[in-house]
């Protein structure tokens, strides 16, 4: 009787997440679980330095690197908190002011693009059923490429360009992820943090700037991320639209781990980045 022999080398299992998956980020105060859907909406991320916003940023990079409907655009300016997902993102911009830019141009066009697609076909956003892929947006310290380098027009027009992407992104498959450790009126203006759909505070040296990222007024309420310890990294509050703000910590993946994700969705995706011309990435920048 044949027996079958065993295979020399295994095969690694696809992922089969999706970015219309609830996300999972962490747990509440209670012990449950927390997720957050971010195909529709948007994410902003404040706090002092080392409160923990690179800790969400990775986790949603890595839902967002094992999606198979996912693409990763990276903005990075000191390159080490999302350096791991370069070799599985279709862009990775460091402290370059005109390549963040030159991306963010690419990428309204895309939305453009995609809006059209949908007008014609009579439709007001995207869905998993489109197969278009959700081209995920993570920008880690707006200050940097708002308020540090370049000239004031480059700034300007960097804000400008990012305001653009929240505002209008959502129902064509854009959504942003934005992280800052300047809290600010001039960096956050109210007009652009109303466009997040999802807000964390992360612990803030003052009731301002907790209300700078959560809402006007969440902090006389008691809601207020200066009562996070300095030692409690990865807590936050979490508001959602038209929600209450909520405790939360934040989950949290070392280096090995991300490492051992990031190899593993760049050797899912290296057929599909393969297939493109020698030299370039696919063609989510022109693709609608």
């Amino acid at each position: 009787m044949a027996t079958a022999s065993a295979p020399t080398a295994g095969i690694p299992v696809g992922p089969g997440l999706s970015m219309f998956d609830p996300i999972f980020i962490g747990i509440d105060e209670f012990g449950q679980h927390v997720y957050i859907t971010l195909a529709y909406r948007n994410l902003l991320a404040g706090g002092e330095p080392g409160g923990g916003k690179s800790g969400l940023l990775n986790t949603i990079a890595a839902h967002a690197a094992l999606s198979v409907d996912s693409r990763l655009v990276l903005l990075d300016g000191k390159l080490v908190e999302l350096g791991q997902w370069e070799d599985c993102a279709d862009a990775f911009i460091g402290p370059d002011i005109t390549a963040a830019l030159d991306v963010l141009r690419r990428l309204q066009t895309v939305m453009n693009n995609r809006y059209a697609w949908l007008r014609a076909h009579g439709r007001r956003k995207v869905t998993a059923l489109d197969g278009l892929s959700v081209i995920t947006v993570l920008v880690d310290e707006i200050a940097f490429y708002s308020a540090t380098i370049g000239s004031k027009q480059e700034q300007e027009e960097f804000v400008a360009l990012l305001r653009d992407l929240v505002a209008r992104g959502r129902a064509a498959g854009i959504p942003v992820i934005a992280a800052t450790q300047r809290p600010s009126f001039d960096i956050i203006p109210t007009s652009l943090r109303d466009l997040f759909g999802y807000r964390a505070a992360f612990r803030c040296t003052t009731p301002n700037s907790s209300n700078i990222v959560l809402g006007h007024g969440w902090a006389e309420q008691g809601y207020t991320a200066t009562d996070i310890a300095p030692t409690n990294q990865g807590a936050a509050y979490l508001i959602a639209e038209g929600g209450t703000p909520r405790r939360i910590k934040v989950a949290y993946l070392d280096d090995a781990q991300i490492a051992g994700i990031a190899d593993y969705a760049t050797w899912t995706r290296r057929p599909t980045r393969l297939s493109a011309p020698t030299g370039t990435r696919v063609d989510w920048e022109t693709a609608a």
